[in-house]
């Protein structure tokens, strides 16, 4: 903390740098959000601007705190109290109970930690570095019977899959099955807001060097496409720091902060996160792990975060991110059947081994949103538009250009105009895995701005233009064989779903636990897994390609188990 006037201060030129930052205007948005986004909103969803405005507040005036067993929930309530109102709390578990706790005021947090003690060790052995992760200590001699270590944790990661098959095979239809997935896998109201209060932590170490920065999240944590456990993308914003753009006089005596000028922005990066990297292994506490890779593409430091479990990146200045970040939001606002359908191909993905969370030659979770995007782009009528359209409608105040990227598109949602499509998530779902059951990828490359494909600029299996920087491929890592996996896939999911035992539930087996159909049965163990290519039929129709194909799986593994036996 630095003063309540410095905060202040940043918190009032808040709209001039994210506006810089991400090119934002702040406009609410008239269409439904995913769960946690809009808590407390009176007046509907929120815009991603004012969304992440709300969210550093609470994080600012919020405290982070390791709490022994046996806490007793009613007695931590009233030592805070002393310092100030709780306006909320809440625990949860990572390496034993933390309890997030955000005050009435930033003065309630500065009581409270000028009313810490260093720990009593030795001191050449202690970094006396003062953050708003604390811990505490109760010095009672005798503890009361009331005192339980069962707090009411709130999850932060989400259920195996084998509970999820179990609660989708409840479901009374597949447009259910999708929403409960959804329900289960999406972002909470805690969890955004510990993600929150994380990069409110990272900043204060950031603080040291640049004390006018903000560390922000990006992507998954705040697109709205975010599942419970996904990782925590960070990205220290320069821009927050007075003196840009300063306007000077045409006469008379000015001054300019002197600088130390490198080779170029790249290396400015490098160096900057090399600095910081160092600050988080020896100063940050609960940080560990950390690696910084500055030869990267995108230079960044990672590191774990103990008292959160998150794993973490931070980039600098990564604003084609944020653009992308608010992109991908947008496009979640327009349909409530956007996020459903992403939530739940990533899952059918994760399940199948298509993504992953080690880096190699897999399908990652953005290329994998961006497709599900150009699929609704392509239904008639589309369900959401393509960039280009956006980009149509966008005022003089949306104009956004980053590194000669061309970056704009329209911030008010009443602008954006689409037909009316009354599709089911059942009938997406089945759309969507013969849509790319049959896509031509070997000749065509998927293209969000264009709502279309266009013919191929580079030999490689799969080519989906980056939406910002067209001449990238978010796709480039793909190589064939997890191509024609995903193919594969594709097409026994959509024969599963045409199967009429799969269309409706199937009740209980013998040990009472519900029979698996629907979206259920598409998240088991795949019986093509082996599969190293596609066959083609040029005469016969998509759905009976994808049947013919799947009966002959079943019967040669139907034939090998009756050998078997």
């Amino acid at each position: 903390m630095r003063g309540r006037s410095r905060l202040e201060k940043c918190r009032n030129t808040f709209e001039t740098i994210f506006r810089r930052s991400v090119g934002t205007e702040p406009e609410v948005a008239q269409t439904q959000g995913a769960r946690g986004d809009h808590t407390g909103d009176k007046d509907g969803p929120k815009s991603l601007y004012n969304l992440m405005a709300d969210r550093q507040e609470q994080a600012e005036k919020s405290v982070l705190i390791s709490c022994p067993s046996r806490t007793s929930e009613k007695r931590f309530l009233k030592f805070l109290s002393n310092h100030g109102d709780v306006k909320k709390h809440f625990f949860y578990e990572s390496y034993g109970v933390y309890a997030v706790v955000e005050f009435a005021s930033r003065d309630n947090v500065v009581s409270l930690l000028e009313s810490a003690a260093i720990p009593g060790v030795s001191h050449e052995s202690v970094v006396p570095f003062k953050s708003r992760l604390l811990s505490l200590r109760n010095h009672s001699s005798v503890h009361s019977p009331t005192q339980q270590s069962d707090l009411p944790c709130q999850p932060q990661t989400t259920a195996p899959i084998s509970e999820l098959i179990q609660r989708l095979s409840r479901e009374e239809s597949v447009d259910d099955q999708i929403n409960s997935l959804t329900e289960a896998y999406q972002l909470t109201e805690e969890n955004s807001r510990l993600r929150f209060l994380v990069c409110s932590l990272l900043k204060d170490v950031a603080a040291a060097y640049f004390p006018e920065c903000t560390i922000r999240p990006f992507g998954s944590s705040v697109n709205g496409f975010g599942k419970l456990g996904c990782d925590l993308d960070m990205f220290l914003d320069l821009d927050s720091i007075s003196g840009w753009n300063v306007k000077m006089p045409k006469s008379g005596l000015s001054l300019e902060y002197q600088m130390k000028r490198t080779n170029s922005e790249r290396h400015v990066t490098q160096s900057i996160l090399s600095v910081i990297g160092e600050c988080v292994d020896h100063f940050g506490p609960g940080c560990v792990g950390v690696q910084k890779i500055l030869n990267a593409r995108c230079p960044l430091v990672r590191f774990a975060h103990q008292p959160s479990g998150f794993q973490c990146d931070l980039t600098a200045n990564n604003r084609v991110a944020m653009k992308s970040t608010e992109l991908l939001y947008l496009y979640g606002e327009l349909d409530p059947r956007v996020r459903s359908l992403v939530f739940t191909i990533r899952c059918w993905a994760r399940a199948h081994g298509v993504t992953s969370s080690i880096p190699g030659a897999w399908i990652t979770n953005f290329a994998l949103t961006v497709m599900v995007l150009f699929f609704l782009q392509k239904r008639a009528p589309p369900i959401i538009p393509k960039l280009d359209y956006l980009r149509d409608l966008a005022g003089p105040a949306d104009e956004s250009v980053i590194e000669g990227n061309d970056c704009t598109f329209v911030t008010d949602f009443s602008k954006i105009q689409l037909p009316s499509n009354t599709e089911t998530l059942e009938q997406l779902l089945s759309d969507f895995f013969e849509f790319y059951a049959t896509f031509p990828f070997s000749r065509m490359s998927i293209n969000i701005r264009k709502g279309k494909e266009q013919n191929k600029l580079e030999v490689t299996p799969l080519h989906i233009q980056n939406p910002f920087e067209t001449s990238l491929n978010v796709s480039k890592n793909v190589n064939s064989s997890q191509l024609d996996r995903f193919v594969a896939l594709c097409q026994e999911s959509a024969w599963l779903l045409q199967q009429s035992e799969n269309r409706t539930p199937r009740g209980v087996g013998g040990d009472n636990t519900p029979t698996p159909w629907g979206l259920a049965t598409l998240l088991l163990p795949s019986q093509v897994a082996g599969i190293k290519g596609r066959k083609k039929r040029k005469r016969e129709p998509a759905s009976e390609r994808i049947k013919s194909l799947l009966e002959s799986l079943k019967n040669k593994n139907e034939g090998r188990k009756s050998q078997d036996s």
